[in-house]
């Protein structure tokens, strides 16, 4: 076999298999956090309160973690495209635990009214801390149970 060939059908071949990997990439989803275990389980305020007290400490033990929390709902915020936001924690502080609904999630989501204690889990992502606001502590692709 020439050189030629054996470069032709090398080149072929990754050529195929790069293929085959951004076909792959490309049709990836999201893993059901429904199906995924929680590392925590915890209220809301109890979330809140690790991030205010030590935030480093609690950024490495939840973010990026399923984690389960429990709380009454503060709030629930609607956007353009039809996503649900779900607030939970105490109504006498400012801080929240944010929870953005995953969107196999919203007619869950929609019968949710302020005042109601749920159990919800979500990957946490981190929070925003701000000297007049208080802290929101972050969950995504949230599953209401």
């Amino acid at each position: 076999m020439s050189r030629y060939k054996i470069i032709l059908i090398v080149a072929v071949l990754v050529l195929i298999a790069g293929a085959i990997y951004i076909y792959k990439e490309y049709h990836r989803t999201n893993k059901n956090i429904n199906k995924e275990a929680s590392a925590f389980n915890l209220s809301a305020i109890e979330l809140v309160r690790s991030f205010t007290e030590n935030d480093s400490l609690a950024s490495r033990l939840y973010v990026g973690k399923i984690i389960s929390v429990n709380g009454l709902v503060r709030n629930l915020d609607k956007d353009n495209r039809g996503y649900y936001t779900v607030s939970l924690g105490d109504t006498a502080s400012m801080s929240s635990v944010k929870c953005s609904v995953d969107s196999l999630y919203t007619i869950a989501a929609s019968a949710l009214k302020p005042g109601v204690s749920i159990n919800i889990k979500g990957n946490c992502t981190g929070f925003n801390k701000d000297e007049l606001l208080g802290l929101d502590v972050m969950l995504n692709r949230c599953v209401i149970k």
